[in-house]
């Protein structure tokens, strides 16, 4: 049986939060400690929450909070720029349907449901170093306080304070060439796409959008963009210029973007920037102390799969916990886990190639993508979207085989055969 008792979660984000809530189920006392002095509920675009991620939020039961304020996705739908449709595909029909969410609206519904369960955020609380004891870790804060507990959690995303004193070796994030812009409509003039998210790879950027029943919506652009460039360089750029970029981007495609660009008011564009990923980081833990989300493993956007991988391993880390000593339960962990996100963020890499394709890309793209999608079987997303965790199942102890993952019966089945 674990010895853990108490835990520091460092972010208060996305992963922050479930992964104290995880820990609370398995019976450890969580405190999240935040960075910012405000909440922050007014920042960030629209994500989606993949199957995998309700099933993971379940195990918590805390996947209705999702399913409160988002949106069905039902299947996304391929266009080109010349309008021709490329394919179309979803999650099979047995999984829960995924869910496109507001960044703002999830950051609020699960900080609503932690303070609810009666797990503590504390704000204004910079993480500046790690020290430790044989009996205890101790977070250190800009502030000058401290505090102290069994293991340490670094939920502190793409650029975690925690990373950098676990692994300060570890690479940074990779820009992928693009930078994003997306957009909440509340009039979009535009009849409901039923569910469906259209993705349309334009000759100049790539445009997804979904239009509600109610005729509200949203959009996102993935705009190339070959030098780097930071949050703050892209938001120096006023939203009337990157507007103006935006439109003529998308001037000759044959698709709604150029409507719902000139729909869209400059106060209500959303500056995201860069996209970058985190393909592999050598190290996850050290000490009393580990990683978890983005801190850890990093898929760009394009994955479709970054909060939900997040939320998956902030339950695996807390059955870990549950079951073994805090060094094994943290090797466990990693291995229960690695495989996994490392194949997700690889998938998202060829997604933004695809995305940032010159003139001979997109030819051939336009001309094969119709004929793969026509050989693509719900069974090819399987090891994806029909991933479980079994809360119940005991985690074996070091040196016994641990499953690097586990799907559905019916997919298993159809193995089988």
């Amino acid at each position: 049986m674990t010895h853990t008792r108490t835990a520091l979660v460092v972010g208060g984000g996305i992963a922050g939060p479930v992964t104290a809530m995880a820990l609370q189920k398995a019976g450890i006392e969580a405190t999240v400690y935040e960075a910012h002095h405000d909440t922050a509920d007014t920042v960030g675009g629209g994500l989606s929450i993949a199957p995998n991620g309700l099933n993971a939020l379940g195990v918590l039961d805390a996947d209705q909070v999702v399913q409160q304020i988002g949106e069905p996705m039902t299947a996304m739908v391929l266009q080109s720029w010349t309008g021709k449709r490329l394919g179309e595909f979803g999650s099979p029909p047995e999984l829960p349907t995924m869910q496109f969410v507001w960044r703002p609206d999830l950051y609020r519904a699960l900080y609503a449901e932690t303070t609810r369960r009666g797990i503590q955020i504390t704000h204004g609380r910079r993480l500046v170093d790690v020290t430790e004891t044989a009996e205890a870790v101790t977070a250190h804060f800009a502030d000058g306080t401290s505090a102290s507990a069994d293991v340490l959690v670094g939920a502190d995303g793409l650029r975690s304070a925690t990373r950098s004193l676990i692994a300060p070796d570890a690479p940074g994030p990779r820009y992928t060439g693009l930078i994003s812009f997306g957009a909440q409509l509340a009039r979009t003039g535009l009849a409901s796409t039923g569910g469906k998210m259209h993705m349309v790879f334009g000759r100049r950027a790539f445009f997804g959008y979904q239009i509600l029943d109610d005729g509200s919506g949203g959009w996102f652009v993935n705009l190339p963009h070959r030098t780097p460039m930071t949050t703050a360089e892209a938001r120096r750029t006023t939203a009337e210029q990157w507007l103006a970029v935006l439109r003529e981007a998308f001037a000759v495609d044959r698709a709604p973007a150029l409507e719902l660009l000139l729909r869209t008011e400059p106060a209500d564009l959303l500056i995201v920037g860069p996209m970058e990923d985190l393909p592999t980081v050598p190290t996850w833990s050290r000490g009393r102390s580990v990683l978890v989300g983005d801190a850890a493993h990093a898929p760009s956007s394009s994955s479709g799969q970054g909060a939900s991988l997040a939320i998956e391993s902030a339950v695996q880390l807390a059955r870990c916990l549950r079951d073994l000593p805090y060094a094994e339960a943290f090797t466990a962990y990693e291995r229960l886990r690695r495989t996994r996100v490392e194949k997700t963020i690889a998938m998202g890499a060829r997604s933004n190639r695809d995305k940032a394709a010159g003139p001979l890309g997109r030819m051939l793209r336009d001309l094969l993508m119709p004929v793969a999608m026509k050989f693509v079987k719900p069974e090819k997303f399987a090891w994806q979207f029909d991933y479980r965790i079994d809360w119940d199942q005991p985690v074996p102890a070091a040196g016994s085989p641990v499953p690097a993952e586990r799907v559905g019966s019916e997919q298993l089945a159809r193995r089988r055969v």
